[in-house]
């Protein structure tokens, strides 16, 4: 009996600790809250009370940075999209398989370390422009295109490197990449794009592939020719004897003695010329190593305006503003502590 005694008063024990336990937590929630409600009210009333030199130090901000706005030069940002005529796309896994692309891409951004390193001497030499012409160039950078849903059509620009190779249902477009630059002056944009064009073009590898592509096409066009030339030639054939064992019925019908086929070649003819058509068209608008598919539009507005600056020098001087609204209202305080230690 006292055994049981004992667990049944342990067990009680237990039960009134925890709801101890959970009276501390309520009540320490419920100060916190009440704290928290306090410090919300007092900074309100606080900034409230003070709002003249507050406001005063919005509209510094703003002043400053118009100021900077008016006395910094100008910069545009625009974007032009380039299509790898060396690219060799399987269809099936729509992967690239010359590897170009991500060559190209490296090749361009070298041109970015170009700039970061503010080297205008290798960059004027890279792109072939002027020395003047080359300080009004921020930044060049090359950027991956994305196609969600392997649908063929581009989505997005991987303008911060997120892609990730696992990603199984977006995937990088292999024959095309995004092209940025930031410049002072907008009018100079053309002459940087055939700059680019000319950076790349000017590579022997580049230049030896291209060659060997447009060769590979011209001996498949001959072939194609020749192929179509063998079916038509069948084709009359086909018809000549299909009409030679047609024989006359009575009453002027006319009996036919074996099935015609000629329309099987037809097919054939037809997806030639398909095959045909789609090389010319490459041969005649791909013709270089790269073809622009979107060229650079003239920006309407310049990247760092009044907001671009605004962003950063009104909540400096705000926050500035405060903490000295702040230090002055505690100065007794604070006064107290320095004294004491």
């Amino acid at each position: 009996m006292s055994e049981n005694t004992n667990n049944i008063k342990n067990v009680r024990d237990d039960e009134i600790d925890l709801l101890d336990l959970f009276r501390r937590m309520g009540k320490t929630l419920t100060r916190w809250l009440n704290a928290l409600g306090s410090a919300f009210l007092i900074s309100i009333v606080f900034l409230l009370k003070r709002w003249l030199p507050l406001g005063l130090s919005v509209a510094a901000g703003v002043g400053v940075s118009y100021f900077i706005k008016t006395t910094s030069a100008s910069s545009y940002t625009s974007d032009l999209v380039f299509r790898n005529n060396l690219a060799l796309i399987d269809l099936k896994t729509k992967s690239d398989n010359s590897g170009t692309t991500s060559e190209i891409i490296s090749q361009i951004n070298k041109l970015h370390a170009y700039c970061l390193e503010k080297n205008s001497f290798s960059l004027s030499d890279a792109l072939s422009i002027s020395p003047d012409l080359v300080k009004n160039i921020s930044d060049i950078n090359a950027y991956w295109i994305i196609d969600q849903s392997k649908d063929g059509i581009p989505d997005y620009v991987d303008y911060k490197g997120s892609y990730s190779v696992y990603d199984t249902l977006n995937i990088r477009m292999q024959d095309r990449m995004n092209v940025r630059i930031k410049i002072n002056s907008a009018q100079d944009l053309n002459l940087v794009r055939d700059g680019i064009i000319r950076f790349i073009e000017r590579d022997s590898l580049y230049q030896q592939r291209n060659r060997l592509r447009i060769r590979q096409n011209q001996d498949l066009l001959k072939r194609l020719n020749y192929d179509i030339l063998q079916l038509d030639s069948l084709q009359k054939v086909k018809y000549f004897e299909e009409t030679r064992n047609m024989k006359p019925g009575t009453g002027g019908q006319i009996v036919f003695m074996q099935e015609q086929k000629t329309q099987l070649v037809y097919n054939d003819i037809y997806t030639l010329y398909g095959r045909k058509q789609t090389i010319e068209s490459d041969m005649d608008l791909y013709k270089g190593v790269l073809t622009v598919l979107s060229d650079f539009s003239l920006p309407t507005q310049r990247e760092n305006g009044g907001l671009y600056y605004s962003k950063t020098y009104v909540p400096i001087f705000f926050c500035i503003t405060l903490l000295i609204l702040i230090l002055l209202a505690n100065r007794k305080k604070l006064e107290e502590v320095y004294k004491k230690y």
